[in-house]
C-alpha cells in the first residue's frame, strides 16, 4: 500500500540527512525584505533564497523555473496542473535574543533552530522532497503538482498576487505555512495607520521622542522614548510594577537635559500577540505616569495608553473586541510607533472575526481614535474572512491524509488569526506545517523545527500529493 511505501520512505536515515542539508541550505540565505533592486523586487536577500532554492530543486530532478524573480516555479511532472502548493522563501527579521546565529541552521536533540525552520523554508522543503518521494516511488499521477516558491509572504504577498494576476488559479491549492490538520478560516485583517501632528513646544517635562516596533505582524520586542526635564531618578522607580505585571525590561540612563527609556520586550507572530510581550505598550505603561507638562504630546501618550493599555489584546479599549463561534475573537497587536517634538505615526495589526463589520470595527476604531485627536491616515479598509467549506472534497482528502500518518480520529478543520498565502485564492487551504502542541517560536529569537514532525509532515504531503493528483 502507498501508506507503508511513503512510511519506509521517509524513515531511511537517509531521507534525514536530506531533509536536514535542505533545510540548512535555505535557512543560510538571510531573506528578509530589502529595497527593489534590478531583478530582485523585494531586495537582494529574497532573490538569493529564490536562486537557491530552484537550484535545490534542480538538483533533485525536477523542472524549474524563475518567474520573473517574484516566485519560483518547481512542477512533478508536465501533466496539466491539479495542485499548487505555495511556499514561501523571504523571513522576518531576527530581532534579538537569540541562543546561535540565526541564519545558520543548528540541530541538537533532534531540533533545528533557524530563522525560517519553521516559517516557511522547512515546510518548503518538506513539500519539495514529499514531490521527490511521489516520482522515486512510483506512485500513479495522472496531474502535474506544482510547488511554487514565494518570496514576499511576510511583506504583503505582492510576489503571489503578481503570479496569479498572470497565471490561472490551480483546482486545488494548500500552503504549509500553518498548522495541522487543515486550516479552512483565516480571519480579515484590519491594519490602520493613525498619528497626529502638533506644534513645537518648550514645555517641560515632555516626551520629545518615541520609536518601537519593526514590523506591522511582529509583536514589538523594543521601544524607546526619550523624555526632556526628568532624571533616570525620576523614571525608574516606576518600572518595577510594570515590569513585574508584564515581563518587559527598562533601562533607564540619564542624558543631556533628560532620560532615555528602553524597554525590552518578546516578539511573536501578530496572530498570537498573547505569547509575546508588547514592547511599546508596556514603554505606555510608564511614561503615563510620568509627571509630563500639559502639552500635545503629554495628551497622545495619554490617549494612547487609555486606547491600547498592556495586556489588552483584544481592542476591549479601543471599543472593537468581539468575537463569533465560527472564526473566534479579534487580536489586536500595536506593532508600530514613531513620535517626535511635532507630531506621532502608528499603525495596530488586528485579525478579525466573520461577525465583524465595517461599523463595529473600522467605524468604531475611527471614532475611539477622534476623541484623542488622532486620525487614521491610511490603510483604513477591512480585508474579508476567507472561509472553505469544512465538507469540501480538498479539506476532506487533507484530513484523510492527515489521519492516516497521525492516528487521529475525526480530525476536524479549524480557523485561525494568520493569514496565510491562500486567503486570496479561492478554495485555498493551509495544511501544516506545525503540529498541535508543538511550539516553532515563529516570528520571535530561537526559531525551531522537530526534525522527525518535518518528515512525518512529507509523509502526509506525499499521500496527499499522490491522492489529489491521482
Amino acid at each position: 500500500m502507498d501508506q507503508e511505501k511513503i512510511s519506509a520512505y521517509f524513515d531511511d536515515p537517509a531521507r534525514r540527512a536530506e531533509m536536514i542539508s535542505a533545510v540548512s541550505r535555505l535557512v543560510g540565505v538571510k531573506s528578509v525584505r530589502g529595497d527593489a533592486e534590478p531583478g530582485a523586487p523585494f531586495g537582494p536577500g529574497p532573490r538569493t533564497a529564490l536562486d537557491e532554492a530552484l537550484k535545490l530543486c534542480a538538483e533533485l530532478g525536477f523542472a524549474v523555473r524563475d518567474y520573473d524573480h517574484y516566485v519560483g516555479l518547481c512542477d512533478l511532472n508536465d501533466k496539466p496542473t491539479q495542485l499548487h502548493i505555495l511556499g514561501h522563501l523571504d523571513v522576518v527579521g531576527e530581532g534579538t535574543g537569540w541562543a546561535t546565529d540565526p541564519y545558520t541552521c543548528v540541530e541538537k536533540d533532534g531540533m533545528l533552530y533557524g530563522r525560517g525552520v519553521s516559517d516557511d523554508k522547512g515546510p518548503v522543503c518538506a513539500a519539495l522532497l514529499a514531490m521527490k518521494a511521489v516520482r522515486d516511488l512510483g506512485l500513479p499521477v495522472s496531474k502535474n503538482a506544482r510547488l511554487i516558491l514565494g518570496t514576499d509572504e511576510e511583506s504583503g504577498s505582492e510576489d503571489i498576487a503578481y503570479y496569479y494576476a498572470r497565471e490561472p488559479y490551480a483546482p486545488q491549492t494548500f500552503t504549509p505555512d500553518a498548522d495541522f490538520p487543515v486550516i479552512h478560516i483565516e480571519k480579515g485583517h484590519y491594519c490602520p495607520e493613525f498619528g497626529a501632528s502638533w506644534d513645537r513646544t518648550a514645555a517641560l517635562p515632555r516626551v520629545s521622542g518615541m520609536t518601537g516596533g519593526f514590523r506591522r505582524n511582529v509583536v514589538p520586542p523594543e521601544a524607546r522614548a526619550e523624555v526632556l526635564g526628568l532624571r533616570a531618578a525620576d523614571v525608574a522607580p516606576l518600572c518595577p510594577a510594570v515590569e513585574n505585571r508584564s515581563g518587559a525590561v527598562f533601562t533607564v540612563t540619564d542624558m543631556v537635559g533628560g532620560v532615555r527609556i528602553h524597554c525590552a520586550g518578546r516578539n511573536a507572530h501578530a496572530a498570537s500577540p498573547d505569547d509575546g510581550i508588547n514592547a511599546i505598550a508596556a514603554l505606555l505603561e510608564v511614561l503615563a505616569a510620568l509627571p509630563l507638562a500639559d502639552c500635545d504630546s503629554t495628551r497622545i501618550i495619554g490617549g494612547l495608553h487609555t486606547l491600547f493599555p498592556y495586556g489588552d489584546n483584544r481592542g476591549r479599549a479601543l471599543g472593537i473586541a468581539q468575537s463569533d463561534e465560527q472564526s473566534g475573537e479579534l487580536t489586536l497587536n500595536l506593532a508600530l510607533i514613531t513620535l517626535s517634538e511635532t507630531g506621532f505615526s502608528a499603525q495596530f495589526d488586528a485579525r478579525v472575526p466573520l461577525c465583524a463589520d465595517r461599523e463595529n470595527c473600522a467605524g468604531a476604531c475611527e471614532a475611539a481614535l477622534e476623541r484623542y485627536g488622532i486620525t487614521v491616515t491610511k490603510g483604513g479598509e477591512m480585508t474579508h474572512v476567507h472561509v472553505v467549506e469544512a465538507d469540501s472534497p480538498l479539506v476532506r482528502t487533507l484530513l484523510e491524509c492527515y489521519e492516516t500518518y497521525t492516528g487521529v480520529e475525526n480530525a476536524k478543520p479549524i480557523a485561525i488569526g494568520g493569514g496565510t498565502y491562500v486567503h486570496d485564492i479561492p478554495g485555498g487551504v493551509a495544511f501544516g506545517c506545525d503540529f498541535p502542541g508543538f511550539d516553532p517560536k515563529m516570528h520571535s529569537a530561537n526559531e525551531q523545527a522537530s526534525v522527525d514532525n518535518l518528515l512525518l509532515a512529507a509523509k502526509i504531503f506525499t499521500l496527499a500529493i499522490a491522492r489529489l493528483c491521482k
